[in-house]
């Protein structure tokens, strides 16, 4: 694997997350349901072509019986945002849409409506 255009480390690309996540409303972020967000530097796979990855049962889909499950989890890939990006300022708005995009899958969105909204 080749080196990536912008160098970050792991520690400061987990700091633009948290920033990304400063961002985004209160009151949405308090109707999150066991749901954890993670920085991982690469898919399972080693892709390089996947930012993000919401993994769970979204909150349109939980039903009467959703109990006892393991928390969603959101998890932005360091890597591949690094690959994409050509300075510091493309890596904090890349991490800011991969982050809303995510969050978005938990409330249900689904990627072609996200693309209509312009988080795509």
């Amino acid at each position: 694997m080749g080196g990536v255009p912008v160098e970050m480390s792991r520690e400061r690309f987990e700091e633009l997350v948290g920033e990304a996540l400063d961002e985004v409303p209160a009151e949405l972020l308090r109707t999150m349901n066991n749901v954890v967000i993670l920085v991982e530097d690469l898919p399972p796979d080693g892709s390089m072509d996947l930012l993000g990855l919401y993994q769970g049962i979204d909150l349109t889909r939980r039903g009467w019986d959703y109990a006892g499950v393991l928390p969603d989890t959101i998890t932005i890939y360091r890597l591949p945002t690094l690959n994409v990006c050509e300075t510091e300022t493309d890596v904090i708005d890349e991490v800011a849409i991969t982050v809303v995009h995510e969050i978005a899958h938990h409330f249900g969105i689904d990627d072609h409506r996200l693309h209509e909204l312009g988080w795509g």
